[in-house]
């Protein structure tokens, strides 16, 4: 089933995070869409914020891993130059499923059949639709 939610500011797509927030648990991955500046880290950010972190959640552009530590880990991946699943095996994403977390997947598609290797997987679209505004879709994949 999917849900469709529209968000007119950064704090509306955290709160909107935050609420899809409470149906994940360790094991499961968010799987992002969406271009540059949509809103995946602000929604990562929400997620975060459920779970009680206190670090700061940034973009993982640069650094490909972020992590987050409350509840249980959040473990926010940009495979935006991650190309298959060789890479992915060597910037240690496997090693992280022995670490009690939810994976934050930004730019998943790069990676074909990724969902498959999470307990349950939810894809979240977000698409600009003005300066701050954003419609957000969430949908259980797997």
């Amino acid at each position: 089933m999917k849900e469709k939610f529209i968000s007119h500011s950064v704090s509306e797509t955290e709160s909107i995070a935050q609420g899809f927030a409470a149906r994940l648990k360790p094991g499961d991955g968010v799987l992002y869409k969406g271009e540059m500046g949509a809103g995946k880290t602000y929604f990562t950010k929400g997620i975060a914020r459920f779970f009680k972190t206190h670090d700061e959640v940034t973009s993982p552009t640069f650094a490909l891993i972020n992590e987050y530590y409350g509840d249980i880990g959040i473990f926010h991946f940009d495979l935006f130059r991650i190309s298959d699943f060789d890479e992915l095996y060597a910037i240690g994403f496997y090693d992280y499923f022995d670490r009690n977390g939810v994976f934050c997947i930004e730019w998943s598609e790069n990676i074909p059949g990724i969902a498959d290797e999470f307990e349950a997987a939810y894809e979240v679209s977000i698409v600009k639709t003005g300066v701050q505004d954003r419609e957000i879709t969430v949908e259980k994949i797997k």
